[in-house]
């Protein structure tokens, strides 16, 4: 067995990395964390957080200090450095990053995934001032303004329904007729009274005041048509692209390339654990983010623990 570098790597540092990284540290345990950018994650593009038990309302990058600093304070190493691959050996894992390459007995995978965005002036802009990717997390900010929301999917759909709980009104925008979630979903959105469809139309324009966001120009794909729509809040399901390109081994995915994991959020590699929002699962927040690393970082440890314990067998039976 060649000699590793690290007996647990961490690959990104978003709330479920920090976390991992946290409790394997408390054990004692001597590990890493990768990270390409800045520690923290997707909330460090969120400016208000208000659904993270004990904070009534924090900001996004102060949240994503204290996770930092707090795994910090037990042993945590976070490198700035990006991973390019990730592949079994053996009984070990090699990680290759742009830096070199790393041998460890466990990987902890957790580098999350990115909405997919719309493309168009202003968005960016006004990312975090009117225009969201997350309505659990954001609808809240909304109450009783205009809302309006782009998709034709199960999530477009079901998350229009439930943004009505707080907007007075709310336009779902889909760039066809026909919807591609389920029919019995479809059927609730059209029986709310507080949701209007607009079919065959698409955003061009997210429009703001500097502050945050104000209206939307829209443009019907049939006529070209373009108009404008006063509302204060745009929220965004064309998809989610999940970063699961860097394991190099046949890892088991579902239907949308999110990877699958046991109850002990181990995959089908025996040693490669993932938690966060790369991981097939019903929502993706950071409460459950880090709950799954917790499960995670405890079943690295014992699996490490098995390791050693049959390494002892091995040896013994060899004598």
């Amino acid at each position: 067995m060649s000699k590793r570098d690290f007996e647990v790597i961490i690959v990104g540092a978003g709330p479920a990395g920090l976390t991992a990284g946290l409790y394997v540290s408390r054990s004692k345990i001597d590990v890493v964390c990768f990270e390409k950018m800045a520690p923290g994650g997707e909330i460090l593009n969120t400016e208000f957080v208000e659904d993270y038990p004990g904070f009534d309302l924090i900001g996004g990058p102060e949240l994503a200090a204290k996770f930092t600093d707090h795994a910090i304070k037990f042993g945590l190493k976070i490198e700035m450095e990006e991973v390019l691959e990730i592949s079994k050996d053996g009984d070990d894992f090699l990680v290759k990053t742009d830096m070199g390459d790393r041998r460890c007995g466990a990987v902890i995978y957790t580098p999350g995934g990115i909405p997919r965005k719309l493309e168009i002036p202003g968005e960016t802009e006004y990312s975090g001032k009117g225009v969201s990717y997350c309505a659990l997390c954001d609808g809240a900010f909304f109450q009783d303004e205009v809302i309006t929301v782009v998709g034709g999917g199960n999530s477009a759909v079901e998350e229009s329904n439930f943004l009505t709980k707080y907007g007075s009104k709310v336009y779902l925008i889909h760039r066809r007729e026909q919807f591609r979630a389920h029919a019995v979903a479809v059927d609730k959105l059209v029986e709310n009274p507080k949701v209007e469809i607009i079919t065959d139309h698409v955003v061009d324009e997210v429009v703001g005041d500097g502050k945050e966001m104000k209206k939307l120009k829209i443009r019907n794909l049939k006529t070209d048509e373009q108009q404008e729509l006063d509302a204060t809040g745009l929220f965004v399901f064309v998809g989610f692209t999940p970063n699961t390109d860097l394991i190099k081994d046949p890892v088991e995915k579902d239907e949308f390339g999110f990877i699958i994991t046991n109850q002990n959020m181990e995959t089908n590699i025996p040693g490669l654990f993932v938690a966060g929002d790369c991981r097939s699962q019903l929502i993706r927040q950071i409460t459950n983010a880090s709950g799954d690393a917790t499960t995670a970082a405890v079943a690295a440890e014992k699996y490490l623990e098995a390791q050693v314990e049959r390494q002892k067998k091995e040896n013994a039976a060899a004598s």
